[in-house]
C-alpha cells in the first residue's frame, strides 16, 4: 500500500496553516525546489540507490542533501518494503516530469502555457531528454472539444482552482500515451526574480535578431532586439530572450525558441551552483520569497530532495526533440473553421509522435544542436502583408500581425494608419497578381471587404519607394483594422 501525497500549490496564497507552527522556518530545503526545474532542464542524471527520503526538512544533511542516519527500525522497514524507487517510473528506467511556464496574473492569457516541455530522465544511462511541445498543437480536452494544448492549464484552473497543472498533466499523458506522473509549473515573475536574485545570467547570443511583436505591458506589443555576442541579461531581458516567438534572422521558429530557453536554463544553473550564490543567505532568501507564490508542483518534499541530490553533481548532453511543422517534422499547420491557427499531426493520429517520444533516448535522437536549422517557408508566405491600426486601441496592429505570422503569412512591421479612427476593417490588395487563395485564407481570419483600390488618404502623387508613403511600399496586401474589428 503506497502513501498518498498531497499536491503542493505555491500559486495559491490561501495555504493550510498548522495548529502548532514550528518555531523557525526551514529556508534551506526550499532553496532546492528552485534547482529542480533548472537542474533537470540542463543536467544529466546519475543512478542512485537510496532508501528513505523523508518529508521532514530537518532530516537532511545540509551539505550532502542526503537523509541523516535513520535508525535501526527505519532501516528494517526500508529493507522489508524495498523503498529504493521513490519516483514513479524508476523501475521502468524512465521518469517523466511535465514542465509548464505561464504568464501568471496580470499577463494576457495568464494561465495559458508558453512553455510546455516533457522532461524525461533515464537513470541507467545518466541521460536526460527534453521534448518541446508547441503551444498551438490541437488536442482534445475533456468536455471542451478540440483546443490548443497550451489552454489545458487554463481550463484546469476553471474546473478546479489551483489544479491547472494537474489537469494539464493528465491531458499531456493521455494525448501522447506516456506515463507522466509529475508536473512543475512556474510563472514569469518567478523566472525573472530568480535571475535577478542571482545577479543576472551570462548568455552568448549566437546571432542578432529583432522581434517587433513581443507582448508588452497592459496587453500591448513592443519591439525587442538582441545583439550577437556575450552579454549579461537581467531577469526581464532573459525572459524576453527565452520567450520571443517572432524574431527575424532565423529566430522565429519553435526550434530556435526551444534552443534559447535551454541556453538560459543552462546559464541559470551555472549561476545557482556558483559558490557566491549558494552560500549567500540574502540571495537564497530572495529566491525563496519568489517561489512561495509562483511555483506549483505535485512532487513531495522527499522526491524533490532526491531529485536535487541527483542533479547537484551531474553534467551532460541533453537529448532534444522538438515537435514542429518543419519539412521533416511531425506536424502541419491548418486554419480551423473559427479562423484559429492550429498544428496537427501530419498523419491521421498521434501514433508516430508517440513512438518518437517513447524512443527519445534512442541513437536516432540527437543531442541539442548549437544552431537552429533553416526554416521552411510558411504557408501563404508568398505575399507580404502590412497591418495598420485604424483605431486608438494600443497594440492592435502588432497583435494581429503576430497572429497572421503564426498562421503562416509573411507580415511586415505593423503601423498606425495615417487616418483614424476608421469604422470599417478593410483588406486592400495592392498586388493583384497574388494568389486568390491567399486572400481567401486571409479573409477567413480578418473579416471585411476586399478592395483593389487604395483609399484617398493612402494615395500619394509621389510613387517612389519613400518613407513618406502612408504604407510600406513592399506590401502586397494592406490590412487596415477598423473599430468593427473583433479580436
Amino acid at each position: 500500500m503506497t502513501e498518498e501525497t498531497e499536491n503542493v500549490n505555491w500559486l495559491n496564497s490561501e495555504q493550510f496553516e498548522p495548529e502548532n507552527p514550528p518555531p523557525k522556518k526551514h529556508w534551506g530545503w526550499l532553496f532546492f525546489i528552485i534547482l529542480i526545474v533548472v537542474f533537470l532542464s540542463s543536467c544529466g542524471v546519475r543512478k542512485l540507490t537510496l532508501a528513505a527520503w523523508p518529508n521532514d526538512p530537518g532530516s537532511y544533511d545540509p551539505l550532502t542533501l542526503k537523509p541523516k542516519n535513520i535508525g535501526f527500525l527505519a532501516s528494517v522497514k526500508n529493507f522489508v518494503f524495498h523503498s529504493d524507487n521513490i519516483l514513479k517510473g524508476q523501475e521502468d528506467d524512465r521518469v517523466n516530469i511535465l514542465l509548464l511556464g505561464m504568464g501568471g496574473p496580470g499577463h494576457d492569457g495568464p494561465y495559458l502555457t508558453d512553455t510546455n516541455i516533457v522532461l524525461s530522465i533515464q537513470p541507467s544511462t545518466n541521460q536526460i531528454a527534453m521534448i518541446s511541445v508547441p503551444r498551438d498543437l490541437g488536442v482534445e480536452l475533456d468536455g471542451y472539444g478540440l483546443r490548443k494544448i497550451n489552454s489545458a492549464n487554463a481550463f484546469g484552473e476553471v474546473k478546479n482552482a489551483g489544479q491547472g497543472g494537474e489537469y494539464a498533466r493528465e491531458i499531456f499523458a493521455k494525448t501522447f500515451n506516456l506515463d507522466i506522473p509529475y508536473y512543475v509549473r512556474v510563472d514569469f515573475k518567478a523566472f525573472m526574480e530568480l535571475i535577478d536574485a542571482v545577479g543576472g545570467v551570462t548568455i552568448d547570443v549566437p546571432r542578432a535578431f529583432t522581434d517587433s511583436a513581443f507582448p508588452g505591458p497592459n496587453y500591448s506589443y513592443q519591439t525587442i532586439s538582441f545583439k550577437a555576442g556575450r552579454q549579461n541579461l537581467t531577469g526581464e531581458t532573459a525572459l524576453q530572450y527565452a520567450r520571443s516567438r517572432h524574431g527575424n534572422n532565423g529566430e522565429g521558429s519553435d526550434f530556435a525558441r526551444a534552443r534559447r530557453q535551454q541556453q538560459v536554463l543552462t546559464a541559470l544553473k551555472e549561476k545557482l551552483l556558483s559558490f557566491g550564490t549558494y552560500t549567500n543567505p540574502v540571495k537564497v532568501r530572495n529566491i525563496l520569497e519568489s517561489l512561495t507564490t509562483h511555483v506549483a508542483t505535485n512532487l513531495d518534499f522527499g522526491q524533490l530532495m532526491y531529485l536535487a541530490n541527483l542533479a547537484k553533481n551531474i553534467n551532460g548532453e541533453i537529448k532534444m526533440l522538438v515537435l514542429d511543422n518543419q519539412t521533416d517534422g511531425y506536424l502541419e499547420s491548418y486554419i480551423a473553421p473559427n479562423g484559429a491557427f492550429v498544428l496537427k499531426p501530419k498523419t491521421s493520429n498521434f501514433e508516430q509522435i508517440n513512438l518518437a517520444m517513447q524512443n527519445v533516448f534512442s541513437e536516432s535522437i540527437s543531442a541539442i544542436a548549437p544552431t537552429a536549422p533553416a526554416e521552411n517557408k510558411p504557408i501563404f508566405s508568398t505575399a507580404k502583408i502590412e497591418v495598420q491600426n485604424g483605431t486608438w486601441r494600443v497594440g492592435l496592429a502588432a497583435k494581429t500581425a503576430a497572429r497572421l505570422q503564426d498562421t503562416g503569412f509573411t507580415t511586415l512591421p505593423a503601423s498606425n494608419a495615417s487616418s483614424r479612427p476608421l469604422t470599417e476593417t478593410t483588406i486592400y490588395v495592392k498586388n493583384v497578381k497574388i494568389d486568390k487563395e491567399i486572400i481567401t485564407a486571409l479573409n477567413k481570419i480578418i473579416a471585411g471587404p476586399v478592395k483593389t483600390k487604395l483609399p484617398d488618404w493612402m494615395t500619394t502623387t509621389d510613387n517612389t519607394a519613400s518613407s513618406s508613403l502612408p504604407y510600406n511600399p513592399e506590401a502586397d496586401i494592406i490590412v487596415v483594422l477598423g473599430e468593427d474589428f473583433d479580436e
